[in-house]
């Protein structure tokens, strides 16, 4: 069964950076095209960026083009999301998981998510 667990949250000002990192465990990172999501407080989780199992195609949603990057790392099982030019509407729990490619639908289980707040 594969595991997912997500790190490198925390309290950031507005315009700041953070990078986030999923380790995935139980099976070969190579197999899956990966994503990452997001639910900010009162909110459904929604699509923030995904990425196809060689990192040869990234997609991101509009609300993070050009400020968030999406890459992997195959051999050390982790997907990254690089955050930069933060704002506070980026404050939720972040979550990674694995996407049908082209639909970017997540399955299988979620992690426990790590927290971002961005503060004004």
């Amino acid at each position: 069964q594969v595991q997912l667990v997500e790190s490198g949250g925390g309290l950031v000002q507005a315009g700041g950076s953070l990078r986030l990192s999923c380790k995935v465990s139980g099976h070969t990172l190579s197999s899956y095209h990966m994503g990452w999501f997001r639910r900010a407080p009162g909110k459904e989780r929604e699509f923030v960026a995904a990425i196809i199992w060689n990192g040869g195609s990234t997609y991101y949603s509009d609300s993070v083009k050009g400020r968030f990057a999406i890459s992997r790392d195959n051999a050390k099982n982790t997907v990254y999301l690089q955050m930069n030019s933060l704002k506070p509407e980026d404050t939720a729990v972040y979550y990674c998981n694995k996407v049908t490619r082209g639909t970017w639908e997540p399955y299988g289980d979620w992690g426990q998510g790590t927290q971002v707040t961005v503060s004004s």
